[in-house]
């Protein structure tokens, strides 16, 4: 009995509870309703692009108007009937100035202060990327004193490490939101990306923002989005195989990978990091990555088109078919057995518009994870400069171009060697310094039955000449083709590496170590 009796209080008690909602209803009070909502990227601190129409877009109830004012500009946008908002400020002016964006409606006010305006960058990858200054703090004295010299309040970053999603997700939360470069925060920033903004801004005097989205120990795919892997029957595969969470079926397909977790699968990060800012107005991107590709039992065959199909995935998914993406290719401290060919398939990738590679074969440490992102990050930094905004710099060291097979030798030209070839040796974060007593090496050529065979290599004038008195007719040659190479000392007088490269990779032969029936 004293259940039952129970139970009908509740009952009673809902009951009224609905009634005097009615009734308040209907009397006119104001009943609950969504909150006004910025998208999480939009926080205190923050870079917002220069020069572009700058979305801002946000939640609140259907039908409501939101108004978004910055600088100069008032925007009114309606609120769809899913409680979506999209207002679109007109292209603003660089500017250090630290501004308020609000946004109101219906007497809610949101407020996003100290905001700036320049460049918007996003730096993604693997464990290299997410690397970050303290851990380089570690190897070099210059970088303690970079950091306490790093006072630098237009540099901005934001970093994005929501766990990968299966569907792409609508938000991302403000957490800690945007910091500011100083003393006191550098130390937790990607090297690679603080380099390369530092010399931006140093170079361009505009504010700089990164958006880091890097995750350690992953490979490409699950930072592709989906409808790119459309463009490879290995893509395609992978992303039949993902959607099953088949993660063995992935890992013995030629060409797919060994994935460890639902973080290896396709489209599973770019979903959680990156579609829920796909609107935010950016100048372009830098990408670190490759080794989850090519470690213990991974296959790095097709890397190529699955770098290409970021890249044009990016561009698609973010709306600017002609955004930048530079990469760096990995360097000469290498673990498995297919980072040589993984280099080459990153050589082979290059080639869309608004692309570029910085070489890093130079930078030999024991450790997979090179400490020197000084160079690194200029190294891009030189790619942006020339490529996006128009600098007259030196930006990449000799490309093979073509190759030149007579009387027994090979001949191989280079693109970016106008300055000239050059023997040179590269001690820490120095400059490289010309050294003509030093000889080439790393070259090999390979005899009429594929076979690879150590090589002499000269330099003459923009070209490098290769033999080897045991193979008298040549089919191909190629350089630094090493799991680690060290001492690659092949430059072109602007003082950068030459990338490593096969001149007919059709005779570079892989067979990954994949897991049997």
């Amino acid at each position: 009995m004293h259940t039952i009796s129970k139970t009908v209080r509740h009952r009673a008690i809902r009951v009224c509870l609905a009634t005097m909602t009615i009734l308040v209803w209907i009397s006119g009070y104001p009943v609950a309703h969504a909150e006004l909502k910025l998208a999480g990227i939009f926080s205190d601190h923050m870079v917002l692009q220069r020069e572009r129409p700058v979305p801002v877009w946000g939640w609140a109830d259907k039908g409501r108007v939101v108004t978004v004012q910055f600088a100069d500009q008032i925007i009114t946008a309606k609120v769809n009937d899913d409680g979506t908002w999209q207002a679109i400020l007109k292209p603003l002016a660089a500017s250090d100035e630290a501004r308020k964006l609000v946004a109101a409606c219906d007497g809610e006010t949101v407020v996003v202060a100290d905001v700036v305006v320049g460049d918007v960058w996003h730096a993604s990858g693997q464990s290299n990327m997410a690397m970050n200054v303290q851990a380089v703090a570690k190897h070099f004295s210059q970088a303690e004193a970079d950091i306490a010299a790093a006072k630098l309040p237009t540099i901005r970053f934001r970093r994005i490490d929501e766990p990968q999603s299966v569907v792409p997700t609508k938000d991302i939360p403000v957490k800690a939101g945007w910091s500011v470069c100083s003393p006191n925060t550098v130390g937790g920033f990607s090297a690679a990306a603080f380099y390369f903004a530092r010399k931006l801004q140093l170079e361009l005097a505009v504010p700089i923002g990164i958006v880091d989205t890097s995750r350690g120990g992953t490979p490409i795919e699950p930072f592709i989005p989906r409808a790119a892997f459309k463009s490879h029957p290995t893509l395609l595969r992978e992303l039949e195989l993902g959607d099953q969470e088949d993660l063995l079926g992935i890992w013995k397909l030629p060409g797919g990978v060994r994935a460890r977790d639902a973080n290896w699968l396709p489209g599973r990060l770019f979903h959680s990091r990156l579609a829920p800012i796909n609107r935010f107005a950016v100048r372009g991107a830098i990408w670190y990555q490759g080794e989850s590709n090519c470690g213990d039992g991974e296959d790095p065959r097709d890397y190529r088109h699955k770098m290409r199909a970021l890249i044009t995935g990016w561009r698609t998914e973010l709306g600017n078919d002609a955004l930048p993406v530079y990469f760096v290719q990995l360097p000469g401290s290498g673990a498995r057995a297919g980072w040589p060919y993984l280099r080459e398939q990153q050589r082979l990738s290059m080639g869309l518009p608004h692309t570029g590679m910085a070489v890093s074969i130079d930078l030999f440490h024991g450790d997979i994870h090179p400490p020197n992102k000084f160079d690194v990050g200029e190294r891009l930094a030189r790619l942006a400069l020339v490529d996006e905004y128009g600098r007259k710099v030196p930006s990449s060291g000799p490309l093979f171009d073509r190759v030149e097979i007579a009387d027994g030798r090979a001949v191989v030209f280079f693109m970016y060697a106008e300055s000239g070839l050059m023997t040179a040796s590269k001690d820490g974060l120095a400059e490289p310094k010309e050294d003509r007593a030093i000889s080439l090496t790393h070259f090999e050529l390979a005899d009429q039955a594929g076979t690879w065979h150590p090589a002499d290599a000269t330099i003459r004038g923009t070209t490098v000449i290769v033999r080897n008195e045991r193979v008298p007719r040549p089919a191909a040659v190629r350089y630094a083709y090493a799991i680690n190479p060290q001492h690659c000392r092949l430059y072109n007088r602007d003082g950068l590496p030459a990338s490593p490269f096969c001149s007919h990779p059709e005779l570079l032969k892989f067979e990954p170590d994949l897991p049997r029936e």
